[in-house]
């Protein structure tokens, strides 16, 4: 299919939630964006995403304010608040916005919600192309239970697929490059995945031909839409957001056993944002450098590189220091996420577990975790490595050569810590 076609490797870049929530601003949204083109797009890093509640003129922080006014034009499409995007004005949208993030060399995303804004429905609004109103093609049964913003749209009425179309021909002319939409990939109100409007947006992103990466959220998924989800989306969430607790991280080992096997070009399972560096700027959550310590955040790395999730960073970037720019800018592991394949749990005894993936040169990874409380030994046998002889072994996060190891490989980790090697036949 045309859209596997949009992402064939995890996408990398940067969302607003997890240091700005609700609340972010333009001049917040390009300063990151320079902050990327300067040191970040080197190494790959190219997707710049505002997210929820760019519409909505006095959003404060990430906890939603329940049935607010929202900006919207004349067909039931909600637009940009200018006070807060001022070069929105004048119904320019967001392609001011989009254009100077271009120009950068960088791609545009931004979040919306399934569905149709409920003042939409109430005012009985038109919908662009076709002689129906928002009130004839809205499911007022279906709606998110965290966000009021919206009802969902009933996929056998005549005009939805038209109001979908609608939407992303606006977004189309915007230059949108990624769409990140909720309440989605699975609702804890209705209970899983909401497969018709998923069918209504991917037709809609084929009918107006611009390649945009489709993001399904929240999770978890359903594994038994898995198919589904690869024929419609790019990405889809395998988790409820993720933010910087170790139980969170500690389970994300379980989520990505169950969708093991099924990233590939084109088709991301997601285990959400990284929240590293300065989070929680304007939330609910304090401001905050991450609650993570260096070593989960090398676990968090580690597993999502293997695993080859999308990379977002949500932390304010004009605030990282060194350590945190380091994570984001190790070539060696960057290979690994962008080139290798096969990832696959080898081994999980206790609180060791180990990953293994292969690359595209003939070249072995090895990710060891160490998910107690107390340093420990973690061992994987080259023959679980699919090698069979000697290897030269490289320590990715420290760029140590170790040199010539046989039958195992073995090294103490701290605890809820991660190591990753590169093993080379020579």
């Amino acid at each position: 299919m045309k859209h596997h076609t949009f992402a064939q490797t995890p996408p990398m870049g940067w969302n607003s939630w997890d240091c700005y929530g609700a609340t972010v601003r333009e001049e917040e949204v390009r300063g990151n964006a320079d902050y990327m083109a300067d040191n970040l797009k080197a190494y790959g890093w190219e997707y710049v995403v505002v997210d929820i509640q760019w519409y909505e003129p006095g959003a404060v922080s990430d906890l939603y304010r329940p049935f607010v006014r929202l900006e919207m034009d004349n067909y039931s499409r909600l637009i940009p608040a200018v006070n807060r995007f001022p070069s929105s004005e004048g119904g320019q949208g967001f392609k001011p916005l989009s254009d100077y993030v271009h120009s950068l060399g960088l791609k545009f995303g931004i979040h919306i919600m399934r569905g149709i804004p409920r003042q939409a429905v109430h005012d009985n609004t038109p919908i662009k192309g076709i002689n129906v109103t928002a009130r004839d093609i809205a499911h007022t049964c279906s709606f998110c239970g965290w966000n009021t913003d919206m009802y969902g749209v009933d996929a056998s009425k005549e005009g939805a697929q038209e109001y979908y179309n609608s939407l992303f021909e606006m977004y189309a002319e915007w230059g949108v490059d990624y769409i990140k939409v909720d309440d989605i990939a699975d609702s804890w109100l209705h209970g899983g995945a909401h497969l018709g409007e998923i069918e209504l947006i991917r037709k809609a992103i084929d009918h107006v031909g611009r390649p945009m990466v489709l993001s399904l959220s929240p999770g978890p998924a359903p594994v038994k839409h898995a198919d589904f989800l690869e024929d419609n989306a790019n990405l889809w969430r395998m988790t409820d957001d993720f933010w910087d607790r170790w139980p969170l991280l500690l389970d994300m080992f379980d989520r990505c056993k169950t969708w093991e096997g099924r990233p590939k070009p084109g088709n991301w399972p997601d285990c959400d944002m990284l929240p590293l560096g300065r989070i929680g700027v304007r939330c609910s959550h304090p401001d905050r450098m991450t609650n993570f310590t260096r070593d989960e955040q090398l676990t968090m790395m580690t597993l999502w590189s293997i695993f080859r999730s999308p990379l977002m960073m949500g932390g304010e970037m004009r605030d990282n220091d060194e350590w945190t720019l380091s994570l984001l800018t190790n070539k060696d592991v960057l290979h690994l996420h962008r080139n290798s394949f096969g990832a696959h749990q080898v081994m999980r005894a206790g609180d060791r577990v180990v990953w293994a993936a292969e690359g595209s040169d003939g070249e072995r990874y090895a990710a060891l975790f160490n998910t107690g409380e107390e340093a420990a030994e973690v061992t994987v046998a080259f023959s679980d490595l699919g090698l069979h002889e000697a290897a030269s072994v490289k320590n990715l996060w420290s760029g140590e050569n170790i040199g010539i190891v046989s039958g195992a490989l073995s090294a103490n980790i701290p605890a809820h810590g991660a190591a990753l090697y590169r093993l080379t036949r020579d």
